[in-house]
């Protein structure tokens, strides 16, 4: 089993994490174009717990939630990069707008989003804090993210890409 996983073998790792005494954070997103501030919130996430499971939007909820011209990368390319990181455990995509029904299903140690979020707003707190667990907040790296991105790549090479 690689680290790309569906909902359904995740809850079984999940019933065995638990009886192991492991600590599980929880973290989600598009992650459409990569870039720095992922990295560190991926990093950051890491260092809560024992086991990192990132939720991946597939690319239907990603157009529902950021237009029609995105995602940039297909789920299979967003799911292979983010594998590829070692603070990172898991991949399970879900194809919700969000991740509720995947928090509510495994419910986390820790559930954490970056700093463009107010823990009142993030999606699955009261669940993950009514079994006893906490939500995370990771600040922002300032000037990376994936609308500056995108941004800087029209400025620099125009709407044509030249």
């Amino acid at each position: 089993m690689g680290k790309l996983i569906d909902l359904e073998d995740l809850v079984l790792l999940r019933e065995r994490w638990r009886r192991e005494g492991k600590k599980v954070v929880f973290t989600n997103g598009c992650f459409d174009i990569l870039h720095r501030g992922h990295v560190e919130l991926l990093k950051a996430a890491k260092a809560l717990g024992d086991i990192l499971i990132v939720g991946l939007n597939d690319d239907d909820s990603v157009r529902r939630l950021k237009g029609p011209q995105r995602p940039f990368y297909p789920l299979e390319d967003r799911a292979a990069m983010l594998a590829a990181f070692e603070a990172v455990d898991y991949v399970c995509p879900f194809s919700e707008d969000t991740p509720l029904k995947m928090i509510s299903r495994l419910l986390p140690d820790v559930l954490v989003k970056g700093g463009d979020y107010r823990p009142e707003e993030v999606v699955g707190r009261e669940v993950v804090e009514g079994a006893g667990g906490e939500v995370v907040i990771v600040p922002l790296w300032r000037g990376r993210s994936t609308s500056e991105v995108i941004e800087k790549i029209v400025e620099r090479f125009g709407r044509d890409g030249r």
